[in-house]
Formats: structure tokens, sequence, C-alpha cells
């Protein structure tokens, strides 16, 4: 898969150090993989909440950050569409973020 805005990601961890290595685990699982359907994102992270239109939200760090993303399943592609704590995550809609 390819990942959209891993800048995003970057300057997250930039403010919060704990998320890089969980952030970039959840990188490098999601570079390999080749997922054409939301069951097979749901068999590699089963954690994962599969939302309506390609959404998905991941926990990371045990839970401790959200981070939700749109799926273009067809052409591979992953992008980043917010990620935060429990708090901001909250106050946000993730089916039209």
């Amino acid at each position: 898969m390819r990942l959209i805005a891993l800048s995003t990601l970057k300057a997250f961890w930039a403010r919060h150090p704990d998320a890089k290595q969980p952030l970039l685990a959840w990188y490098e699982e999601v570079k390999h993989a080749d997922w054409q359907s939301p069951t097979e994102v749901k068999a590699d992270f089963g954690s994962a909440s599969i939302l309506q239109d390609g959404r998905v939200v991941f926990n990371i760090a045990g839970n401790k950050y959200r981070l939700i993303t749109w799926i273009n399943y067809p052409y591979r592609v992953v992008y980043i569409r917010f990620i935060g704590n429990h708090r901001q995550y909250d106050q946000i809609d993730a089916q039209s973020i």
C-alpha cells in the first residue's frame, strides 16, 4: 500500500515522542500490505474499527492514540485523515473527516 501524508505522522510524533515507535511499526505493516477489502485490514489489525466509505480507525500505542485513514482499495492507497488522542478524537466526526 502507498501511504499519503507520512509527514502528518512525523509531525505528530515530534510532539508525542511516545507515539514514534508504534507509528513506525504501523507504517511498516501498512507499507507491505496489499489490502483489497476491509476484511483484510481487520485480519491484520484486529482492533481496527471499520467505518463506512473506506474509513478505518486504528488504535496506536496501546490505544492511547487514534489514527483515522481513508483507504482507496482499488488503487492501494492509504490516506491519513486524522491522528490524535481520545479527547481530540471525541471532538471530531470520524466518518466525515
